[in-house]
């Protein structure tokens, strides 16, 4: 690398710092004004209220990470164009696609560790993050939907009239195991009770059918406990659960969501989508970025910063757009998260062909 990489990428770095901490600062002041009322009413601690915040700091950087990155750049160029020495470089013959090569390694930089935390190590601070929020900051969860229908196993399917989140319990629980069409067999209870020591469900007051061709068998009794594909967190609260699993966990939790043939498996798959995209937009966000802000205007920066900021708007409305419509089951999630990236990849090709060389 030479004295100019050096140079621009140490001020890129310097730069993003710079603008995170302001925004995380603002956030974090914004974030407590509005849930002071809930730290007084709960009685917390100081260490409480600072071990959340720094799970909810983490994850807010890197959550803003590609359009903090853009913003760096428009700001941080706009800057070197003012002080004419983006003119300077290309007077003395240096490229500008040269000039780009240290922004775009800055921005991978930034990509592969937005991506490293994203995928492993803030998922795992989400956990608390999301427990503390759900226990201090939201209102206490009921599982108020009736006739529940799960499947739980390639042929097992369950049926629940209602579930009580607070003691675990299921009522009216129906087991059907059902192959090529046929109900092979079939148990009923009154009820079913989560037994955490030996994380088994226990049926009360039950009837078990076994059909075999003519055949049937049938038996009953007061107690049984037996080993199930289901846990009592799957009828938790799902608040931004999607938020606290690793890759690893979020792919594997997609294939069991798959397999019980749940209905919004496209919440999870977007999240999946959205960790590998990040990156990318980091890079795409860059390269506009650049493109914006090295001209030289007469007026000084404000009109470079203007357009940057209104572009980054646009981003997120098409970005936000895209995302609803895909949980919404209209649009498929791998395209719909890739989308902006799709229409902005337009829009810097478009810019750079603009930009002076």
């Amino acid at each position: 690398m030479k004295i100019i990489d050096w140079y621009i990428l140490k001020k890129f770095l310097k730069s993003y710092v710079f603008v995170i901490f302001v925004i995380e600062l603002v956030s974090v002041i914004i974030h407590i004004t509005e849930q002071n009322e809930n730290y007084i009413k709960h009685q917390l601690t100081a260490k409480q209220i600072t071990d959340y915040y720094l799970d909810y700091i983490p994850y807010i950087a890197n959550m803003i990470a590609p359009i903090t990155t853009f913003i760096t750049v428009v700001f941080m160029t706009a800057q070197l164009s003012q002080h004419s020495e983006i003119i300077a470089m290309l007077s003395s013959g240096v490229s500008f696609r040269r000039i780009m090569r240290p922004y775009m390694m800055g921005a991978a930089i930034i990509g592969l560790i937005t991506f490293v935390l994203g995928g492993w190590i803030i998922p795992n601070g989400n956990k608390d993050r999301v427990a503390f929020e759900l226990q201090y900051m939201k209102t206490p969860y009921h599982n108020n939907e009736r006739n529940i229908h799960i499947k739980i196993g390639p042929n097992t399917l369950l049926y629940l009239q209602s579930y009580n989140v607070n003691n675990n319990v299921g009522y009216k629980p129906t087991l059907e195991t059902i192959v090529d069409g046929k109900m092979i067999e079939k148990l009923e209870a009154s009820r079913m009770e989560w037994q955490p020591k030996t994380e088994k469900w226990r049926f009360r007051n039950w009837k078990k059918r076994v059909l075999e061709g003519m055949k049937e068998e049938f038996s009953y009794g007061k107690s049984l406990d037996t080993t199930l594909q289901i846990e009592p967190k799957y009828f938790a609260s799902d608040y931004s659960r999607f938020e606290t699993l690793t890759l690893n966990e979020l792919n594997e939790y997609i294939e069991e969501l798959r397999m019980r043939g749940a209905d919004n498996i496209e919440v999870y798959e977007i999240e999946k989508y959205i960790r590998f995209s990040s990156p990318f937009a980091a890079l795409l966000l860059t390269f506009i970025g650049l493109g914006v802000a090295a001209r030289k205007a007469r007026g000084g920066a404000g009109f470079q910063i203007a357009l940057g900021f209104l572009l980054a708007f646009i981003y997120i409305i098409f970005f936000q757009l895209s995302r609803t419509s895909a949980e919404r089951g209209n649009i498929d999630p791998l395209l719909a998260i890739w989308i902006p990236n799709i229409i902005f990849s337009v829009i810097g090709v478009i810019i750079y062909r603009t930009v002076p060389r």
